[in-house]
């Protein structure tokens, strides 16, 4: 290691007194002033990363539906996941140590990590349409050149672009092209091929209205359209070129306001969606002739794309097993129709896509989804190696075609993380498929009316949860406080957990009537308010 080019460098990239940041579910976040340091230790950590496993890692500087003043930085691992757990302490202390330490930390996470500094580094770098994350990748490049590590810097990206791009590289071409060419060229055949098997495409309506936050998903959606036919449809609202992204806007503004973003003209019945700022999430709504709005989430999204696989999966006679993958955020009445009704196991992890991502793995076909729109579904490698042999062996037509199908969804599904732009492709081709107009997609079951608050505290982590952060160990009281609470209503349910990125208590309640929801959401949030050190005025009711 070159210590005098580092010291030299972390001059450059001093860190602010007092400041403390923990690597959380979405790795960093934070006021974009406060991370110029932090990111040029995470081109260090990314180059670390990449001698310890000999492959290409990922850093992309995005904070996804955060306002535009902030920024963030996260690690992708070598197949697009995210970062090994353990390395995420290694990023809390290397972001935190004092300025004299760092080679000190560089050497300790060498020594536990069993890190080589002699062997080659390769890093992919992506970006977000934020005003400060050109600056930033450029300190994300001071870190990685550091420690001689090599780099490709891919610039403007949708965050789930920079996780296919790290797979394709590390599967040396096996996942696909490690060029944004080459995910347009993947994505739209597999949609294509899939549409060309709808019985009803001639008069299958594609228009669709598309939120696109004000960020990075209208640039590269623009990028797309040249590989689509004229008859596809997308129409791109909030591209950037006049609002703040994020400002009223995007997948995360639409779930927890339910109702439609600013800058969309909305006429009954229509099919709209939003992305979030870094189009890795994504929601549908629609406004009825009433002028009701109807928001259909990440449970309702991942139903429909449950039956349309497991109608596949039955029509090719394979013993595969499927499940879905949800958090203690997916509506109760989605998993009572996926269990009931359709007959899928179903499964309920702690929040956060790594969490969805490893319990979906365990299966031949994992679903998963969270509410907020941001999920997947993954194919073991035996079920793919199986499907693509049935489409060239079978001889009945019927299994054949099915077959087809299926190969065709895991050329279109981003296996490696929730990507909006492939679910997007993958929900309008079921509707296609299905003949599914919005409304019946919507009347497959009916939510039960929920709120989300928050509150802010001084500390998040004096909460702390189990049962996949169904219940609160601590504060002491609190959970008793909760079970209390939700006995006064029908149907109810509801749970607080810490957010992974800011200092604040998430609460979710449920309940018969939308009235119940809100009075039991704002009774748990004084409790919280209360009992976990809330800060500033207590919640008012809703």
């Amino acid at each position: 290691m070159d210590s005098e080019a580092l010291r030299k460098f972390s001059a450059l990239h001093p860190r602010p007194a007092g400041l403390t940041l923990h690597y959380g579910t979405a790795g960093f976040r934070s006021a974009a002033q406060h991370l110029d340091h932090v990111v040029f230790r995470m081109g260090l950590l990314a180059a670390l990363r990449s001698k310890a496993v000999t492959a290409t890692i990922g850093i992309m500087v995005t904070a996804s539906h955060n306002p535009e003043e902030d920024n963030g930085v996260k690690l992708v691992d070598p197949l697009g996941e995210m970062l090994h757990p353990s390395w995420e302490e290694y990023a809390t202390q290397l972001a935190n140590a004092e300025e004299q330490e760092l080679e000190k930390v560089i050497a300790e996470i060498c020594q536990k990590a069993a890190v080589n500094l002699h062997k080659d580094a390769s890093v992919f770098i992506g970006r977000d349409t934020r005003p400060s994350s050109k600056k930033l990748s450029q300190s994300v490049i001071d870190g990685i050149q550091v420690l001689g590590g090599q780099y490709h810097d891919y610039g403007l990206v949708t965050t789930p672009q920079l996780h296919y791009m790290v797979c394709c590289q590390n599967t040396q071409g096996q996942y696909g092209k490690a060029t944004l060419e080459g995910y347009y060229e993947k994505l739209s055949k597999a949609f294509m091929e899939l549409i060309k098997q709808s019985h009803c495409s001639g008069e299958f309506q594609r228009h669709l209205k598309i939120d696109c936050a004000n960020g990075i998903g209208a640039l590269k959606l623009s990028e797309m359209k040249p590989y689509f036919p004229q008859e596809v449809l997308f129409h791109i609202y909030n591209d950037g070129t006049k609002e703040k992204l994020n400002h009223l806007c995007g997948a995360d503004f639409v779930k927890v306001h339910q109702k439609p973003p600013g800058g969309l003209d909305m006429k009954p019945n229509e099919r709209c969606c939003s992305f979030d700022g870094d189009a890795d999430r994504i929601v549908y709504y629609y406004k009825d002739t009433a002028d009701h709005f109807h928001l259909i989430d990440g449970d309702k999204i991942a139903t429909l794309i449950s039956i349309f696989l497991k109608e596949l999966l039955a029509k090719v006679k394979q013993d595969f097993k499927m499940a879905v993958v949800q958090t203690a955020y997916a509506n109760g009445n989605s998993t009572r129709y996926l269990q009931e009704t359709l007959k899928v196991p179903v499964h309920c992890v702690k929040t956060g896509v790594k969490h969805l991502h490893h319990k979906a793995q365990e299966f031949d076909v994992g679903v998963y989804f969270e509410a907020n729109g941001h999920g997947t579904v993954l194919f073991s490698k035996a079920a793919e190696t199986k499907i693509r042999q049935l489409v060239k062996e079978e001889k009945d037509n019927e299994k054949r075609e099915a077959a087809k199908m299926l190969e065709n969804m895991i050329d279109l599904i981003n296996q490696t993380v929730g990507d909006a732009v492939s679910d997007m492709l993958v929900i309008e081709a079921i509707l296609a498929l299905k003949g599914l107009s919005v409304q019946q997609w919507d009347a497959l079951y009916a939510d039960l009316p929920n709120r989300l608050l928050k509150v802010q505290v001084a500390d998040r982590r004096v909460i702390d949860t189990t049962d996949a952060e169904r219940r609160a160990l601590t504060p002491p009281g609190l959970q008793e406080k909760i079970d209390a609470l939700v006995q006064k209503y029908r149907l109810s349910r509801a749970f607080v957990r810490p957010s992974g990125t800011e200092d604040v208590v998430r609460i979710y309640a449920e309940a018969d009537t939308q009235e119940n929801a809100d009075a039991l959401a704002h009774e748990v949030s004084l409790a919280v308010f209360h009992l976990a050190g809330g800060k500033g005025a207590p919640p008012q009711p809703i």
